[in-house]
C-alpha cells in the first residue's frame, strides 16, 4: 500500500506560492467578463400601475335585500368575486391580450421567430405582473430593448385589459345585470304572447262567477314564487348535494307552492270560461314576473354604473432613461470569482500531480 513520505500540505499551504497567477487569472476573467458585458444588447423595463377594483359589499348587500324571494338566487347565481385583482391579473396572462399585443407590436418579427406561439412564450418572460399584497395595486413590467417600446407596450396592456374587461361580466353588479337582462327579454316575450292570447279568448257571464281578477292575480303570484322557488333550487343544487339540509328545505317549498296551484287550477263550467280563466292567469303572472325583473335589472344597471370607474390608472409607462439589464458590474464580479475558482482548481490539481512521483 502506498503511502506519503511527508503529511499532505493544506489547501492554503499549496495555493499560497502561486498567489500571483491566481491574482493574475482573477483579473483576466474579471476583465473579460467586463468586455463581454458589452456585447449584451441592453434591456430596458417600463413599468405601469393601477388600482384594482373592489367589490361594491355595501351597495351588493342592500340589491339583495331589496329582491325579496329573489335574494337568494341572485346569491347564488352571482357567487361573488373573492379576488378581483387576481381576476385581472389572469386576463392580463391570457392568450386574447397576449394576441392583441403580439399583433400591434408585430412581436413576430421583433423576437425573430417563426409562429406566434413561440413570440407568445417570449412575452411571458419579457412581461411581469405583481399584486401589492396591502393595497391592491397590479404593477406592469415589460421589458425590451428599445426603451419606446417598452413603455408603449406598458400602456397597451392597461387599454387592452379596459377593453377586454369592459365586455366581461367580472364584478358582482355585472353579473347580476346579464343575469337580470336575460330573464327579463324572456318574460317580455312570454307576457306578449299571454296578452295576445287574452285578447283572443272570449267570456260570457258565466265566467265572472270565477273572479277571474282575483285569482288570476293569486294565481299569478303563486306561479311567479314557484318560478323563482325553482330557479333557487336549480342554483343551490349546483354546488349542494341533494341530501344537504338547504336543498331539501327549498324542495319542500317548490312541493308546497306547487300543491297550492293544483288546487288553484280548477277546471271551468265551459271550454271558454277555462279558455279565458286560463289566459287571463297566465297573463298576471308574466307581468308580475316581468314587473320584479325589471325593477331588479335596473337595480343592476346603477350599481355596475356605480363600479365602472373603479379602473384607475396611478402611473402611466414612460420610456426609461436607464437599462434594467445587464448588469455589468455583477458580470464581472461574477467572471472574477469563476476565473479565482478555476485558478485554484489548477493549481491544486498540479500541487497533487507534483506530489504523486514523491508518495510512489
Amino acid at each position: 500500500m502506498t503511502t506519503y513520505d511527508a503529511p499532505t500540505e493544506s489547501l492554503f499551504r499549496a495555493l499560497t506560492p502561486h498567489w500571483r497567477g491566481i491574482a493574475a487569472a482573477t483579473f483576466v476573467a474579471g476583465a473579460l467578463g467586463a468586455a463581454g458585458s458589452f456585447l449584451i444588447p441592453p434591456t430596458y423595463t417600463a413599468r405601469a400601475s393601477f388600482i384594482s377594483p373592489q367589490p361594491q359589499q355595501n351597495s351588493m348587500a342592500a340589491a339583495l335585500a331589496s329582491l325579496g324571494a329573489l335574494s337568494g338566487l341572485a346569491g347564488a347565481v352571482t357567487g361573488g368575486v373573492k379576488s378581483p385583482a387576481d381576476q385581472y391579473v389572469s386576463l392580463l396572462q391570457s392568450v386574447n391580450l397576449s394576441d392583441r399585443i403580439i399583433d400591434k407590436f408585430k412581436l413576430v418579427d421583433v423576437y425573430d421567430v417563426k409562429f406566434k406561439a413561440d413570440a407568445r412564450k417570449e412575452l411571458a418572460e419579457n412581461a411581469r405582473f405583481s399584486v401589492g399584497k396591502k393595497d391592491n395595486i397590479i404593477a406592469i413590467e415589460v421589458d425590451d430593448h428599445d426603451p419606446k417600446r417598452a413603455a408603449e407596450m406598458a400602456n397597451t396592456y392597461l387599454q387592452e385589459l379596459r377593453a377586454l374587461s369592459d365586455g366581461l361580466t367580472l364584478t358582482e353588479a355585472q353579473q347580476r345585470r346579464v343575469f337580470f337582462e336575460q330573464q327579463l327579454k324572456q318574460t317580455q316575450v312570454a307576457l306578449n304572447t299571454a296578452q295576445q292570447a287574452l285578447q283572443k279568448s272570449g267570456f260570457n257571464p258565466a265566467a265572472l262567477k270565477f273572479e277571474p281578477k282575483a285569482t288570476g292575480e293569486m294565481y299569478a303570484k303563486l306561479q311567479a314564487q314557484l318560478v323563482v322557488s325553482e330557479l333557487k333550487l336549480q342554483a343551490m343544487r349546483r354546488s349542494m348535494s341533494d341530501d344537504a339540509i338547504e336543498v331539501q328545505r327549498q324542495l319542500v317549498i317548490v312541493n308546497g307552492l306547487r300543491d297550492q296551484l293544483s288546487r288553484q287550477e280548477r277546471p271551468a263550467s265551459s271550454p271558454s270560461d277555462q279558455n279565458y280563466v286560463s289566459t287571463y292567469r297566465d297573463y298576471k303572472y308574466q307581468e308580475a314576473l316581468f314587473d320584479i325583473f325589471a325593477r331588479q335589472y335596473e337595480l343592476a344597471k346603477v350599481d355596475e354604473a356605480k363600479n365602472a370607474n373603479l379602473f384607475q390608472v396611478i402611473d402611466v409607462a414612460a420610456p426609461p432613461e436607464r437599462k434594467s439589464k445587464p448588469k455589468r458590474s455583477v458580470i464581472a464580479l461574477g467572471a472574477m470569482f469563476a476565473g479565482f475558482l478555476l485558478a485554484c482548481f489548477w493549481y491544486r490539481r498540479k500541487h497533487l500531480q507534483s506530489l504523486a512521483p514523491r508518495a510512489a
